[in-house]
């Protein structure tokens, strides 16, 4: 793909730009955006095939719709980077998702085109639906338009906001951005003409005009409505979204402008809640993201003339991919496991596991709810199912979890993918309240192993547990430890004690003991050895080792907890609450994730930054304890 010159896109400062523009150079626009999008994403990294599916949509929908003024409401968000670079924030792409660059999600405190931030999925309906309320209720003449892609409407939550919408009768456009089918030339041209016929005034005049002739005799009033249903029925498949109350058009190809812009500009005049169904196209004019949309989803930096090479060095064993080989193992040994996974294969590494165990293999949609209450289902007819979720999407559970898992004391396994900071995702994404939320339910145990290796004996000793049990896990890999073939259980709710004070005791200032929890065991031994200090692999979060907690108490002069979680209500909680417990007074601090959304950027300078990696948790220790600095060999000229 041979980069092109962008003289059009560069007159683009804002949407009002678009509108000034003919519809030959919107088509011109659109291909110098998408040329754009693949030269950036391939020196940034970032979400690309979503991206360039929604290259026409966003030009049609900014060239039709007042925005600002009217609102666009983006579900998800991974599909917006056009809408960026429309919206004034073209020169700025060379950040995104760097530490302190834009965002990959729309952000309301980045621009006033982001009307509301996402990153989640299916929650556009729903405040697109508050914002049409809103400007009702406030006399202001304004639109709000949800664009929300396929897979987000497989979640209950679009469907409750539906079901709202059609009885409110707000003004809103709900656009399904349908990007898992093709259309083929003559379904599309009968599709378009279609559109513009069920969008336009006089059928809507006709169709209303009808119905209240035909209401005054019921009988011919609904064999009308049942015919029109079912003649829409046979050539398009809105009878569904009829019935909450929309007025359907579509399905139609969204890369095409001369039908997406005549279709919203009858749409936008209409009154009520009106759907619009466009076919799109993943990675849509990058062939090889095309080919592969999937691995094209979201890439590192890459040549886009090569587009994706493997790697000439192989990587690190990801943890992801240890919990994908244990699962698959763990499969092998025992046939009542069965994965589960709120369409997240991929990301949550069951690709191998679905090809080689497809029966007991279930990706139930973006429905974590349903996730976790059909786990607890099968969990009663005796099977084992464990649960990969990322540990940001359990959080949409939160009810399911403890309802009908956790009061149930049912042997559900969570692996929990993404523990931690993510990076580039920022704080959306982020596993930043795992322990905290998790460690407070009744009856749920919470392991936080600390290398690859610990990764697959906790997540077999949290299968062989008859209970629910939860195993966190950062996104990435680790520090390289070699990963046995073997499963061991670990002995349930203990901790281990991984490095020993050298120096004898009343020397050296005080003795500190440094608890870990999770990976950052090996930062917290790096400052170890700077501090000559305890360092313990506490490995459980609940149960928590208490009796290792009262002997280090016992044996130390200061204790300190650690872990990739926020401070509020962790694992240094747990420490804090089990050494009241037991009477015991010592001084602690607690490190961890501070009570603020932590931004995007790289993982490695976001810990750094909140003194979390092995140097900042040194210096936290050395300031909060007094203990003295470790002295500097200073060499002469003459040498030593």
């Amino acid at each position: 793909m041979t980069p092109m010159k962008h003289a059009l896109l560069e007159k683009i400062a804002s949407p009002a730009d678009l509108r000034r523009l003919s519809r030959a150079e919107l088509k011109q626009l659109a291909v110098e955006l998408r040329d754009f999008i693949v030269q950036s994403v391939a020196q940034t990294g970032g979400h690309l095939s979503s991206n360039l599916g929604t290259v026409e949509l966003t030009i049609a929908l900014h060239t039709v719709f007042n925005t600002p003024h009217d609102r666009l409401v983006w579900d998800v968000g991974h599909q917006t980077y056009p809408h960026k670079v429309l919206t004034g924030r073209r020169t700025r792409m060379p950040t995104l998702r760097q530490l302190g660059g834009i965002s990959g999600f729309p952000r309301r405190e980045e621009s006033e085109y982001d009307t509301f931030g996402t990153a989640h999925s299916s929650t556009s309906i729903s405040a697109a639906l508050g914002m049409a309320v809103g400007a009702r209720q406030k006399g202001e003449p304004r639109k709000a338009v949800a664009i929300i892609g396929d897979g987000a409407m497989t979640a209950g939550m679009a469907f409750e906001a539906l079901n709202n919408a059609g009885v409110s009768q707000a003004d809103m456009l709900v656009v399904l951005n349908d990007n898992d089918m093709s259309i083929s030339p003559p379904v599309g041209a009968l599709n378009r003409h279609l559109a513009r016929l069920m969008s336009g005034k006089f059928y809507a005049a006709a169709r209303d005009t009808a119905k209240t002739v035909l209401k005054n005799a019921p009988p011919l009033f609904e064999l009308a409505r049942r015919l029109e249903e079912h003649a829409k029925g046979m050539v398009v498949p809105g009878t569904i979204f009829e019935e909450f109350g929309f007025n359907y058009v579509g399905p139609i190809d969204g890369h095409d402008l001369d039908s997406l812009i005549p279709t919203l500009e009858n749409l936008r005049a209409m009154r009520g809640p009106q759907f619009l169904h466009v076919v799109t196209k993943k990675g849509y004019g990058y062939k090889l993201a095309e080919a592969d949309p999937v691995l094209y989803h979201g890439p590192g930096k890459f040549n886009p003339a090569e587009g994706l090479v493997a790697p000439k060095t192989p990587p690190k064993v990801t943890f992801t991919q240890v919990f994908g080989e244990w699962l698959c193992d763990m499969a092998a040994k025992d046939e009542r496991l069965v994965g589960i996974t709120p369409a997240m294969r991929e990301g949550s590494g069951l690709v191998e596991f679905e090809r080689r165990f497809p029966r007991r293999y279930h990706d139930v949609g973006i429905a974590e709810q349903h996730a976790v209450t059909f786990a607890a289902g099968l969990a009663c007819e005796g099977l084992k199912p464990v649960v990969a979720i990322y540990s940001t999407f359990l959080q949409r559970a939160y009810d399911q979890l403890i309802h009908d898992v956790a009061i149930q004391n049912l042997p559900v396994v969570f692996a929990l993918d993404r523990g931690g900071l993510v990076g580039a995702d920022g704080p959306t994404h982020a596993g930043a309240y795992d322990l905290a939320f998790l460690r407070c339910i009744p009856n749920v145990a919470v392991l936080a192993p600390a290398d690859e290796n610990e990764t697959r004996q906790a997540l077999y000793t949290a299968f062989m547990h008859d209970g629910p049990a939860a195993v966190r896990y950062p996104r990435g890999s680790g520090v390289g430890v070699a990963v046995s073939a073997e499963m061991t259980a670990i002995p349930f709710g203990t901790g281990e004690r991984r490095r020993e004070i050298a120096r004898p005791a009343g020397q050296g200032g005080p003795r500190i003991a440094i608890l870990a929890f999770g990976t950052l065991l090996y930062p917290a031994l790096a400052a170890a050895d700077k501090l000559d200090a305890t360092v313990a692999n506490m490995r459980f979060v609940k149960p928590l080792d208490t009796a290792l907690v009262a002997e280090l108490a016992r044996t130390h002069d200061a204790l300190v907890t650690i872990e990739e979680g926020c401070v509020m209500g962790g694992a240094g909680s747990a420490v804090l609450e089990a050494l009241a417990a037991a009477g015991i007074e010592i001084p602690v601090l607690t490190l961890g994730i501070p009570d603020v959304f932590v931004e995007h950027g790289d993982p490695a300078r976001l810990l750094a930054q909140i003194g979390l990696d092995a140097a900042g948790i040194e210096q936290s220790i050395r300031r909060r304890f007094g203990v003295p600095a470790a002295p500097v060999l200073v060499r002469s000229a003459a040498g030593p």
